[in-house]
């Protein structure tokens, strides 16, 4: 399926690029999501007109992705749980308690967008990233700490 890209998909392409992509993910993601639009004469032409357009709301959506990073950089979280032997957690601390966690710090982050590299099961200063954009990712620790009994 010909699609063109009316804004920047990662791993697909940038605005205006024209890709090839599995049918199912161009008619039931791409393009009911306004991410892509079939690639006909007509919506070439449609484009073509609105590339402008289309190519500042990008600029804008990046620089303000960028902003926010700067805000995100410099927060640490905490966390208490419950521990076995003061080190080990009963369970262990995901991304969508870490969405609540930057919600209530004032950050509107989608859970899908909280990129942890393995489960936090132990105590301690752990990393993850924030997807804020597909070019610009924040680098967020997190304190975990055990419960006092």
């Amino acid at each position: 399926m010909q699609l063109i890209l009316l804004e920047r998909v990662e791993g697909l392409g940038n605005v205006g690029d024209e890709v090839t992509v599995r049918p199912g993910y161009g008619r039931n993601y791409l393009v009911p999501k306004g991410k892509a639009t079939q690639a006909t004469e007509g919506n070439r032409r449609v484009f073509e007109r609105r590339r402008a357009v289309l190519e500042q709301k990008q600029q804008e959506a990046l620089a303000l992705a960028k902003v926010e990073a700067g805000k995100l950089e410099g927060l640490s979280l905490e966390v208490v749980r419950a521990t076995s032997d003061s080190k080990h957690l009963y369970g262990s601390v995901g991304s969508t308690e870490i969405a609540a966690l930057l919600s209530d710090n004032g950050f509107a982050v989608e859970r899908r967008n909280i990129l942890l590299d393995q489960p936090i099961k132990e105590v301690g200063e752990h990393s993850f990233r924030v997807r804020l954009h597909p070019d610009v990712t924040a680098e967020v620790a997190i304190q975990v700490k055990s419960e006092q009994h």
